[in-house]
């Protein structure tokens, strides 16, 4: 429901056969994520248009993060001089002309043909694709955050639009449903930041609010130990907690709709609140790796979710 944030990916030998078809290439990275992006339960028109919607997101939060898969294809597809492939503002501007052309002509990329019958069929607007594009930019500009304040304004575009296209998708938009989602899906981004810190902090990007970094006393320095300090387990325990609070805050979305989507709901508040366990398990040391719940606690969490209680 959160932006889509793969773990790491790896160059195996098959992936220059895999630049070939950019498209599948792309979506194949569906399996890696924290989150089911379109479970088997769910009925297959939501499913084939998730997908449509999650093939945007990955490939956007790609171009951002520079894991685009090699040789260039998805340059190429979207019009970027091979002398400006490695430009991620060039690459994010084009993907912004080809995401416009998915709503008044017929866009050059493979995965935004395949959204384009999803926008029409589910009346969807270009802005909340147009936050994700932004946030990716705002990636390449800023790479720390003063306060919660301003962090919580990234996940307005970071996070939140793929949470209202869910809802969108799904044909359950309301007021009330927007609100909650975008409290679950700002807790999703917040834990994940938590989970990536190393990793965030190896591509020269720091989540956690320089405000709260002073007031534990933690240094850009103490990030790039292989254990965490008491300080950053003291500010990781902080963040964690202000996670949970929205993760509850958006909780009473999943008892606002029924059925199967019910169930796809729950288990996004549940992965969140596992994740949450899980870094509270390592005693919120979260830079040798990022703690990921087992899939037992995460059944156990979706069925607190589905009581109501939590």
């Amino acid at each position: 429901m959160c932006r889509p944030r793969p773990g790491q990916q790896t160059v195996t030998g098959t992936d220059t056969a895999r630049t070939a078809d950019p498209e599948r290439a792309t979506l194949d990275k569906a399996t890696a994520e924290n989150f089911p992006v379109a479970p088997f339960f769910l009925p297959r028109a939501w499913r084939t248009d998730l997908m449509a919607v999650y093939g945007f997101a990955r490939l956007v939060d790609d171009i951002g993060d520079g894991d685009l898969a090699p040789g260039g294809a998805d340059a190429r597809l979207l019009g970027v001089s091979a002398d400006q492939a490695g430009d991620r503002l060039a690459l994010l501007d084009a993907f912004e002309a080809d995401l416009r052309r998915v709503f008044d002509s017929t866009p050059r990329h493979p995965l935004l043909r395949r959204l384009q019958p999803t926008v029409r069929r589910c009346s969807l607007t270009p802005e909340p694709f147009l936050g994700l594009i932004a946030a990716n930019r705002q990636d390449q500009l800023v790479k720390r955050y003063e306060t919660y304040d301003d962090l919580l304004a990234y996940c307005e575009l970071s996070a939140n639009p793929v949470g209202r296209l869910v809802l969108a998708v799904t044909g359950t938009s309301t007021p009330e449903r927007i609100r909650r989602s975008d409290a679950v899906c700002t807790a999703l981004q917040i834990v994940e930041h938590l989970q990536d810190v190393a990793e965030d902090f190896g591509r020269d990007r720091i989540y956690l609010p320089a405000e709260d970094m002073k007031r534990f006393h933690v240094q850009e320095a103490d990030l790039a130990t292989p254990t965490a300090s008491a300080s950053v387990r003291a500010l990781v325990a902080y963040e964690a907690q202000r996670a949970r609070v929205l993760l509850n805050e958006g909780a009473p979305l999943v008892g606002s709709v029924h059925g199967r989507l019910r169930l796809l709901l729950a288990g996004f508040v549940a992965g969140g609140r596992a994740a949450i366990r899980a870094i509270a398990a390592a005693e919120y040391d979260v830079l040798p790796g990022p703690p990921k719940p087992g899939k037992l606690q995460l059944l156990r969490e979706v069925g607190v979710t589905l009581r109501g209680e939590g």
